[in-house]
């Protein structure tokens, strides 16, 4: 135990980690079970520190187990406070409060009030995470209090470390500055270690990001954090710890970069980069190789910023699940934290390629590009839903030339100074460059996607109009030298959110010209012809109140179509049971998978669900049972979700409907971005199966003329009625 402690207080953590697996291994044996508990526990602690969350969630369930056993309660709430914790970084967060309550709860009738005190600084983090930051102050100044008692100066000062990051985020500088100047007071009075080194870092970021937030004290803020990073850096050299050292030189660096001190910045830089070298600290070295090229960059080295930023790609794919998992609830998101990388150096090398007039030279760039927007729409697929869903569908990679002759697939790529729109012809990739920044864009996808739903007005067009001159108007000479019938869009962000069949010309929608599809991304699907032999079709759905949710009335002319046209399997109502659905998959080979019932998509994937009469489908649920179907010689052709919806500006959410198909294994899926109660759905519905029918007609058409029937019904002819129904993945 006490080599485990050493390594870790060094910030080795990896030593760490194999000092503690060794003494739980050897008190298991001991038969010390309580000894095995504290060596789980700490092993976990480590495991946290390397950001390998799944692996800390395992060594404290069988350190809670442990406990349990032998009725150890001031171990038992110890533990369920570390269990809360890291479900903070993990999800979900019903979870990481479950254990952190109960662990409070028991610590507090132990009377430990130094346990009490550590719980409630991590429920005042539970608290931060999700943007309750009077409730987080409330839990930090609790715990400052009872620390009081304990002299604990490490857990003081990370609680008013704490405390400022929520009354930062609170709208509240000035208290922040106060609360960062006695961390920093707390943490003069301590010796060298690990907590130390860090604490530094964290107080040294908080005078960092105040410094916009308190322009007349931005000079002595910058002044702050430079001596707490340049002290952190003393003390992690101290201890032997380059894992700190790296954080300290990389964010003195940053400090810098700020400032415009390039050459300086670049040098701490680089020092940062050896010293996560040196202890292989992937999630830390990622950030330093992302800096490097923004700094060469900024000193207009461009190729070497290009050699960097790809450098900073390949660390990120060697680690994207423990970066996928711990950006799940903490500080920024996904997009935020890694997004950037990838679409930076997606910028740097379509500057590149406008910068060279050879086809066969700027043509690498492109495909560089392109493929680097893919491993960016895979990573944020694989932090949706956690998991490698996303490993499997891109096994089944497929050139786009090679696949289809009449489908044209559109890269909208939103920079903050441009849009670029990366286009892959049947004859070769071409970029177009259209001079609208992504914060205007924003603005009117989020002004079109509110007024389609009001199907009574008129005031999407203006945003429908723009939004066509913007995407589609530069690319309209290609298409029409080309014999194109379907648009396939990998859209981004806030794209996500709006159908692209509902822009419109000035004269006419999309959709009367071109058949449209979406894909998270074109290395997630595998386009194919539908096999229109042996149509094995199971149709299931609600047409009655359930669980507090309304009646579909509609479902049940859905449901009749699917038994006209295929002779259906139907589970209906109180039949569907997520039990009879996964017992009918396990029996028959079904090519098509319609669910008729509300479903509803959110940023947070453990909120996602589609509802059966006595359960709600979870998205690891559909993967467990409709996802099985993968692994048959023919997956699964078609899911189609009639009545899911999404809600309006949750780019997020838009991003787990665009990959249900991936998450369920199907080759494509049929879904809608809001739900439609009115005939018109199963009018639409029933043409799009009548169409597939055709050998000739591919999905995506069949698609387009079930919305051009709607459109051009008088009834229906508004795009509320008919465009949020979207064709993902495989359009063929």
């Amino acid at each position: 135990m006490e080599q485990g402690l050493i390594a870790f207080q060094r910030g080795a953590f990896e030593q760490a980690v194999f000092s503690w697996l060794e003494a739980a291994r050897f008190y298991e044996q001991e038969g010390k079970f309580d000894k095995q508990g504290e060596a789980l526990t700490s092993l976990a602690q480590a495991y946290q520190s390397l950001g390998q969350y799944v692996q800390a969630l395992k060594s404290l369930e069988r350190a809670l187990a442990l406990a349990e056993k032998s009725g150890d309660r001031p171990r038992i709430a110890s533990v369920l406070g570390s269990l809360g914790n890291a479900y903070i970084a993990t999800g979900p967060v019903e979870k990481a409060s479950r254990y952190l309550n109960a662990g409070l709860e028991l610590a507090r009738k132990l009377g430990n009030s130094g346990l009490v005190a550590v719980i409630l600084n991590n429920l005042g983090n539970l608290f931060t995470s999700q943007k309750q930051y009077t409730e987080a102050i409330g839990a930090y100044t609790e715990s400052l209090h009872l620390v009081k008692e304990t002299g604990n100066h490490t857990l003081a000062a990370r609680a008013l470390t704490n405390a400022a990051m929520a009354a930062f985020q609170n709208g509240q500088p000035q208290e922040a500055k106060t609360l960062l100047d006695m961390a920093l007071e707390q943490m003069s009075g301590l010796g060298p270690s690990h907590d130390k080194a860090y604490g530094l870092i964290t107080i040294g970021l908080g005078y960092h990001d105040l410094r916009p937030h308190l322009p007349d004290a931005k000079d002595s803020l910058s002044l702050l954090a430079s001596k707490t990073f340049n002290e952190a850096i003393f003390v992690a050299e101290a201890l032997g710890d380059p894992r700190a050292a790296s954080y300290a030189f990389g964010y003195l660096g940053k400090l810098y970069e700020d400032e415009h001190r390039y050459q300086e910045a670049l040098q701490l830089t680089r020092r940062a980069v050896f010293a996560a070298q040196q202890v292989n600290a992937p999630e830390s070295l990622y950030r330093w190789q992302w800096q490097t090229g923004r700094l060469l960059k900024a000193l207009g080295n461009a190729n070497e910023a290009i050699s960097a930023y790809r450098r900073a790609g390949s660390t990120l794919q060697s680690i994207r699940q423990e970066v996928s998992v711990g950006y799940g609830s903490t500080r920024s998101s996904f997009r935020e934290a890694v997004g950037p990388v990838y679409l930076e150096l997606v910028d740097l090398l379509l500057q590149r390629a406008a910068s060279i007039q050879e086809r066969a030279q700027y043509e690498p760039y492109l495909m560089e590009a392109r493929q680097t927007v893919e491993l960016l729409k895979a990573a944020e697929l694989r932090d949706y839903f956690r998991d490698d869903c996303v490993d499997v569908a891109r096994s089944r990679i497929t050139r786009l030339e090679i696949v289809s002759q009449t489908a044209v697939v559109i890269y909208p790529i939103l920079l903050p100074d441009r849009t670029e729109l990366l286009v892959s012809l049947p004859t070769g990739l071409k970029r177009v460059s259209v001079q609208v920044r992504a914060e205007t864009l924003t603005q009117e996808v989020r002004q079109l996607r509110r007024n389609l739903e009001k199907r009574t007005t008129r005031e999407y067009l203006p945003h429908a109009q723009k939004l066509y001159e913007w995407l589609i108007r530069p690319l309209e000479p290609d298409l029409a030298s080309l014999p194109i019938d379907t648009l396939v869009f990998v859209p981004d962000g806030p794209l996500r959110t709006i159908p692209m069949a509902a822009l419109h010309d000035g004269q006419r929608f999309l959709i009367s010209k071109y058949a449209v599809a979406i894909t998270p991304g074109l290395d997630l699907t595998d386009p194919r012809p539908l096999q229109r032999e042996r149509v094995k079709v199971l149709a299931v759905g609600l047409t009655e109140s359930v669980q507090g949710f309304p009646p579909l009335p509609y479902v049940s002319l859905e449901l009749e179509a699917l038994q006209r046209l295929y002779g259906a399997n139907r589970l209906v109502n109180q039949d569907f049971l997520v039990s009879s659905v996964e017992k009918e998959l396990k029996e028959e080979p079904f090519t098509i998978v319609h669910i008729a019932s509300h479903g509803q998509f959110s940023s947070d994937v453990a909120k996602t669900f589609l509802l059966t009469f006595d359960d709600k489908l979870t998205m690891d649920r559909l993967d467990q049972s409709v996802g099985l179907l993968r692994f048959r010689d023919e997956p699964l052709e078609l899911l189609t979700l009639s009545a899911c919806e999404t809600a309006a500006g949750d780019d997020r959410a838009a991003l787990g409907l665009a990959g249900v198909a991936v998450k369920a294994g199907a080759r494509s899926a049929l879904a809608t971005l809001w739900y439609i109660n009115d005939q018109a759905s199963s009018i639409l519905i029933a043409e799009f199966y009548q169409q597939l029918q055709d050998p000739s007609v591919s999905r995506a058409i069949a698609l387009q003329r079930a919305q051009l029937k709607l459109l051009n019904n008088p009834r229906y002819q508004h795009p509320g009625y008919w465009s949020p129904f979207l064709l993902i993945n495989n359009w063929l």
